[in-house]
């Protein structure tokens, strides 16, 4: 079976190729860009269009078949099914909150949050515990990253004695070095 050309008119190119580049959604950007490059006038297969923006074939005919079916609606991401999260908007506004907070405040012994810690803390506050690895993804969705602490002595020394100490060390590294004494 021959697969149907698409010829888009002036008017739906403009109105595709202006809803592309007035979106915020991805999905509906690579949507409208997948039924621009099928237009016949573009001349692309479906295996370079969806080379191109690094989508399958199958993506390719789906996109296509819902804008033949729906037309331009077809285009937007549908609603996921499934169950609703439990990061409702209070727990995330709560995981916002407790990160920017240091922990010495809230009374714990430790200065940084790790993952584990805070998903204690909250599961204490608030009743709803998520494994490590799905707090990581919701503290990455809310714009948080960590890393590992750099521990240092800055604050906890003597900050006169260590820069005098910085510049003992630093005249007697110019200074000429003495002969060795030589071995018997």
């Amino acid at each position: 079976m021959a697969a149907k050309v698409f010829r888009l008119s002036s008017s739906e190119w403009e109105a595709l190729d202006r809803m592309r580049f007035s979106t915020t959604s991805k999905v509906l950007f690579r949507n409208a860009t997948i039924i621009l490059m099928s237009d016949a006038a573009v001349g692309r297969t479906k295996a370079s269009i969806a080379h191109d923006l690094g989508c399958s074939v199958a993506t390719v005919d789906f996109i296509r078949a819902r804008y033949r079916s729906a037309g331009v609606d077809g285009l937007r991401a549908k609603k996921r099914v499934g169950r609703p999260s439990r990061a409702t908007p209070e727990y995330r506004a709560t995981l916002r909150t407790t990160v920017a907070t240091p922990p010495g405040l809230l009374g714990y012994g430790f200065s940084v949050w790790s993952v584990g810690r805070l998903n204690a803390h909250l599961k204490k506050t608030t009743g709803i515990s998520f494994s490590e690895d799905q707090l990581t993804r919701l503290l990455h969705e809310e714009g948080f990253s960590f890393q590992r602490p750099k521990h240092t002595m800055k604050g906890k020394r003597d900050e006169a004695a260590y820069a005098h100490t910085a510049a003992c060390l630093e005249r007697l590294k110019k200074r000429p070095s003495a002969p060795m004494p030589a071995l018997s």
